[in-house]
Order: structure tokens, then C-alpha cells, then sequence
């Protein structure tokens, strides 16, 4: 291993990181973050491994593909330094900083950046720590800004402006407030009028607007998730001005017209928590965002009054009633499908496949799957325009799973090698990295002490004291998270061996008439175990991968019967 004591090469890994918000911001680039790292290697004379950068990449996590990189060059040995410009270009949490450190340490790498103020000793990295604080309170103040001025415009009666209106509007010159569009306002009346009036269905609703050529509010046809919504928008529900005047502020409610009806369009209902996590794929990982969705206490829904929708107020009470007792049910209804929870994928876009039922007018029905993406012209659009026929794939597929299920021996050795494969996808040492954040939690209860010992001596004020237990407390959320995370890793690979048993014991071992009578869900449950997925291509060919035949082998299937969307 290479070393920095002037008899060995001084070797370095050259990191950048930008944000998509830093990048449209200020501007804050890649090349010139490359640039001056280049500069300071040539000036101190190290050679340079790798340039690796993270577009687009948030600093909230250690879960970004050009950091994934950098660890895995710093475990193979024979790296000096990883060299960034600045300290939050590695991570935005101080925590984090102390895990990378602690984990390059191991491998006799040391981690760098050219806004450092201190040195390796104590109290050099004491002095960092402290300057890391005044840019991490910075951040939370400029998003605790960006917060109150929303939730002040909101109080303000102002529309919050998002990417697009709701259906049926449009904002107005300001951006900040609602103008009824009478473009696509009538569709809305018409949906109101065809389920509170007419006494259709959702379903029939969606029929209706498809037999229109009314395109739905993405650009692509409507579905039964979307007509809901609009059905229970308080935004195209008439309130009276008394109603309105008892939900937002006296000033708002002197600026409206008595005389009026009103919608309401709310506002701080829901909080998002958006993180990134990474996965194992065929190509060895994938990264994807997670969304978290809760629903925040009614008290703190601010209201918005928006113009009138021009829907009769007993017109909207009736169709809501109609489809109370309606649950929001996937396209399955009738049937059970075997290939849906992401078994099925689209070959243009990797996404999962939808399931999709045709009554033609006979009265028969028909069962596709296909990819909703194609069925949009919005941002997200496939070129995708296959429906695949549903009872014919889900027969070629378990045949072909039928068959490697009387290969008990060879199913053994591919369910280990998969495990196997879980197992290299997990990064670094997670028993290590464990015990350092157990010693980061440990560190941050003696720190929280003797913090409230110096305001006891008087030594600090409440406020400081208030601010100091804050950041611990951010610091002991982070390092929580991380060992819940690390509990899922261990979870899933056990969970992984527990259904190769289960595979291995329970059905490689039944008689192949014994296999041939296993109810849909049970097959579903068994594709689930071999993490199968089946990929529909665009030449209407199909090709199955998964926990079999080696690695992670593809097997070519005989092209099952597909079909312009039947609907069109």
C-alpha cells in the first residue's frame, strides 16, 4: 500500500458534487470544482487516480454513484487522499464526514478538502468540525426561509405556484393565484354532471372521456385515480363566502366579493421526505428516490380561495356520495394478476407494467399489461405502445419457472449466488460502520452532558445551549437512521434465506403435478422469492432474468402474443 511519507507515490481521487438546486442557483459547477482540484494536485504533487463527479446529486446522503465509486477505490488500497473543494461537497452532515473518515482511515486514506482550516491532529479536526457549523445552519436557515415566505404567501390568500395548475385552471399573469381555464373547465363539469347527475360510474367516466378524445391532465387518456381526484377537490367545490371567511385571515376574506362562491385550494397539507437509496440490479446497482407521503393535522392546512368552478354545489355533494363507499382498487378487480408488483417491465423504459382489463361490447373481457408511461405525451413518456395479453405471457412464464423448479440442485446453486451477490452490493463493512455510529450516538450523549454542564456553571446561555442540543439531536437522528438502514440490510439478506429455503423445501420438492395446480398467487409468491423480472421488448419478444442459471442469466422466450392498446 502506497503511503504519503515521501518514499511511495502520492496518490489521489479528484471528487465533485452539484446539486440540480446548486446547479440552477448560482451556477455552481463540476468543471470548476475539476478545475481547481486539478490545480492544487499539480501544486503538491500527487498523482491522479480517478476524476469522479456526482451530477445532480444531493449531499444528504452517502448514497450517490460517484461516492459509491470513490469507496470502492479507497477499499482496493493504494489511495493517499480523496480531494474535494469544499467540505459539503462530500456531505452536508458533519456525521456523515466522521463515517468517511473513519472508513478511508482503514485503508490509510486520508479525506481532504481545499476549504480546510485544521489539521489531523485533535484539535485540527475539532477546529473543522466548528467551521462545518456556521454553513450547515446557513443551509437550514435558507430553507427555513424559503418555508415561512410559502407559508406566509399561502396566509397572504396566493397560490403557492407548483409545476402545473390543477386541471380546469390556470395561473394568472402573477403566478400567484387561479384563473378558471375555459378550455378544459368544462371537462370538469362534465365529470361532475356524468357521476352526481347521471349516475355513472368512475369507470364509465373514464370510458366517456376516451369515446370523446378528451386527453386526461398529464396529456395522456384519463384514469379512475385521476377522476377521484377530481371529484374530491375541495379546489372545484363551491364554499360561501361565510364558509371561506371562518378558514383564512380578515384581510383575505375583506379582499373577496360576498356575493361570490368560492374553491379552496389548500395549502402545508402534506409532508414529503424524499431520500435516495441504492439497490442491487443486473448491472451490479441502481439508484432510485423514495418518497414518503404523511398527511400533516388539519389545524396546520392553510386555505387559498380560488375562483369558482362553476359546479352546482348539490351536483358535487351527489357525486362525492356516489362514490364513497367506492374503494380506490388497482385494475385487478376481477382477476389475479400474476406478474404485477414489478415482475412485469417495460423493455423502453424499465417500468413496471400496468394491468389493464377491455370489456368489448360482447360483454367479453380482455387482460393486458402495459406501460402507462406510453400511454402518456407528458415529460415521462415511453415509445412504448405494446399491450401484452395477460393469460398467454403468465402461461409462458411460469412454464418456464415450472421448469426450473424440478432443477432443485441448480436452483440451490443460483439462490446462493444471488445471496452471494447481495452481499458485494453492500458497501463497505457493515458491522464496522455499525459500531461507529453506535460509538457516534455514544459520543453525542457525553457531548449533550457537558454542554448542559457548562450552562449549568453558567459558562453558556440557554440560547447557545438550545442551539448546541439542536445539532446533537440532528447528529443522533442521522446516525439512527443509518443503523436502521444497516438492520435492513441484514433483514433482507436473511429474509433472502429463509424464501431460498422456502423455494428449496416447499415447492422444488413437490411433483410437477403437484406444481401445476398452485393458485396465481402462489406463482406470483414464487416469482417474488427468484426476484424475477420479465421484460417485455418493443419487437413484442419476452425475456425473464432473475436468481437463476449463473448470476445473473437472461433466458429468451418465445414471443408472446401483443397488440396496439386495445382501447385506442
Amino acid at each position: 500500500m502506497s503511503s504519503t511519507n515521501g518514499h511511495s507515490p502520492k496518490r489521489a481521487i479528484l471528487y465533485a458534487r452539484v446539486s440540480t438546486d446548486e446547479q440552477a442557483r448560482s451556477g455552481y459547477s463540476l468543471a470548476q470544482q475539476m478545475e481547481a482540484l486539478r490545480a492544487y494536485a499539480a501544486h503538491e504533487g500527487y498523482e491522479v487516480l480517478e476524476e469522479i463527479a456526482d451530477p445532480g446529486q444531493s449531499g444528504a446522503s452517502l448514497e450517490r454513484p460517484g461516492m459509491d465509486r470513490v469507496r470502492d477505490l479507497v477499499a482496493t488500497g493504494g489511495v493517499s487522499v480523496v480531494l474535494a473543494q469544499d467540505r459539503d461537497r462530500f456531505a452536508r452532515e458533519p456525521a456523515y464526514h466522521y463515517l468517511l473518515r473513519r472508513e478511508f482511515e482503514e485503508h490509510g486514506t486520508k479525506i481532504r478538502a481545499l476549504n480546510d482550516r485544521g489539521d489531523d491532529s485533535p484539535e485540527g479536526k475539532l477546529t473543522d468540525g466548528i467551521l462545518d457549523q456556521p454553513a450547515k445552519f446557513e443551509r437550514a436557515k435558507t430553507a427555513e426561509r424559503s418555508r415561512r415566505g410559502k407559508l406566509r404567501k399561502a396566509r397572504e390568500g396566493k397560490i403557492v405556484a407548483g409545476h402545473t395548475p390543477n386541471y380546469g385552471f390556470r395561473f394568472n399573469s402573477a403566478r400567484d393565484g387561479y384563473e378558471v381555464d375555459e378550455g378544459t373547465m368544462p371537462v370538469v363539469r362534465h365529470i361532475f354532471q356524468m357521476v352526481g347527475g347521471g349516475g355513472e360510474s368512475v369507470y364509465g367516466v373514464v370510458r366517456g372521456l376516451e369515446r370523446l378524445g378528451i386527453s386526461g391532465p398529464r396529456g395522456g387518456r384519463w384514469n379512475k385515480t385521476q377522476v377521484r381526484r377530481v371529484i374530491l377537490g375541495d379546489v372545484y367545490k363551491p364554499h360561501t363566502f361565510k364558509e371561506i371567511r371562518g378558514l383564512v385571515t380578515p384581510e383575505v376574506a375583506a379582499r373577496l366579493n360576498p356575493e361570490k362562491n368560492y374553491g379552496i385550494w389548500w395549502f402545508n397539507r402534506r409532508r414529503v421526505k424524499v431520500t435516495q437509496v441504492s439497490e442491487p440490479s443486473d448491472n451490479g446497482k441502481r439508484y432510485r428516490r423514495r418518497s414518503e407521503l404523511e398527511t400533516k393535522d388539519q389545524s396546520e392546512w392553510i386555505a387559498v380561495p380560488v375562483p369558482d368552478a362553476g359546479v352546482p354545489r348539490e351536483v358535487v355533494d351527489a357525486a362525492r356520495v356516489a362514490i364513497k363507499d367506492n374503494r380506490r382498487s388497482s385494475n385487478a378487480g376481477r382477476r389475479f394478476w400474476q406478474l404485477s408488483g414489478g415482475v412485469m417491465r417495460c423493455g423502453a423504459c424499465g417500468n413496471a407494467m400496468s394491468p389493464q382489463t377491455s370489456v368489448r361490447k360482447s360483454g367479453h373481457m380482455y387482460f393486458y399489461y402495459y406501460c402507462h408511461r406510453g400511454a402518456s405525451s407528458g415529460q415521462h413518456n415511453c415509445t412504448s405502445s405494446k399491450c401484452i395479453q395477460a393469460e398467454q405471457i403468465e402461461r409462458t412464464v411460469w412454464n418456464f419457472t415450472h421448469e426450473l423448479l424440478t432443477k432443485p440442485e441448480q436452483l440451490q446453486d443460483d439462490l446462493e449466488r444471488m445471496i452471494e451477490l447481495e452481499r458485494e452490493g453492500v458497501r463497505g463493512n457493515p458491522e464496522r460502520e455499525a459500531k461507529a455510529w453506535l460509538n457516534k450516538l455514544a459520543e453525542t450523549d457525553r457531548e449533550r452532558r457537558g454542554y448542559q454542564r457548562l450552562a449549568a456553571n453558567g459558562h453558556m446561555t440557554h440560547e447557545e445551549l438550545d442551539e448546541a442540543l439542536a445539532e446533537l439531536e440532528e447528529t443522533r437522528t442521522t446516525a439512527k437512521r443509518e443503523l436502521e438502514a444497516l438492520a435492513g440490510q441484514r433483514e433482507r439478506l436473511e429474509q433472502l434465506e429463509q424464501e431460498k429455503d422456502a423455494l428449496l423445501e416447499n415447492y422444488a420438492a413437490l411433483a410437477p403435478e403437484a406444481l401445476e395446480s398452485l393458485d396465481p398467487e402462489e406463482r406470483h409468491r414464487i416469482y417474488k422469492m427468484l426476484r424475477l423480472r420479465v421484460i417485455a421488448g418493443l419487437d413484442g419478444g419476452v425475456e425473464v432474468n432473475g436468481a437463476f442459471g449463473g448470476a445473473l442469466s437472461v433466458c429468451e422466450l418465445e414471443p408472446s402474443s401483443s397488440s396496439s392498446r386495445p382501447w385506442r
